[in-house]
């Protein structure tokens, strides 16, 4: 019963900061910028730049760091996809009739499941990647990482095809991910180095 209950809370939050996001928050720049913050081959440029500069400057390290990364998108998409949405069938914002007539719904809305959202694994995945990787080069720089996937995040929101709990599912399951290979990586080839 307490189980049941604590969901039903969890619930009600979840759709209430889904709607102070969607709604209450709407404002006509976002309703811009958010659209196009989410859409994937926008920030193509931003990652071959970074497979190249790790190429160049790492050589075969950084050939292997370039493997470690696609693992952690490649794993958090699948996981996130094959055993969570496959299974829990969480039905997305846009696609819950009771929320239609507050809904701002500012992209196509997906037909698949919203739990857990993709996005948020694989940007969180790529932005903790970056971070425990790169930290020790380049320090305080490497939280810009997080605030870039953070925004994708919150577009997912705000565009009204994710529940903030689907952000933070994908959020937890990108880490994981990331935490894994970037030790792994870590343990197997060694930091990179500081001097490029």
């Amino acid at each position: 019963m307490f189980f049941l209950d604590l969901l039903q809370t969890l619930e009600k939050w979840d759709r209430a900061l889904f709607n102070l996001i969607n709604n209450v928050l709407e404002n006509s720049f976002f309703d811009v910028l958010m659209p196009f913050l989410r859409i994937s081959y926008v920030w193509v440029p931003l990652y071959l730049f970074i497979f190249v500069f790790v190429g160049l400057n790492y050589k075969v390290r950084g050939v292997w760091w370039i493997v470690f990364f696609l693992l952690v998108v490649a794993c958090s998409d699948m996981t996130g996809t094959n055993v969570f949405k496959h299974n829990l069938h969480r039905v997305r914002p846009c696609n819950t009739p009771e929320l239609f007539p507050n809904l701002r719904l500012l992209v196509v809305c997906p037909s698949g499941y919203g739990f857990t959202s993709n996005h948020a694994a694989n940007h969180f995945g790529m932005a903790t990647f970056i971070f425990l990787t790169f930290r020790h080069i380049f320090k305080r720089w490497t939280w810009i990482a997080f605030l870039w996937a953070g925004a994708i995040c919150y577009a997912q929101i705000y565009v009204g095809i994710h529940y903030p709990g689907d952000i933070l599912g994908g959020a937890a399951l990108g880490i994981t991910f990331a935490v894994l290979y970037s030790y792994l990586f870590n343990r197997f080839f060694g930091p990179l180095p500081q001097k490029l």
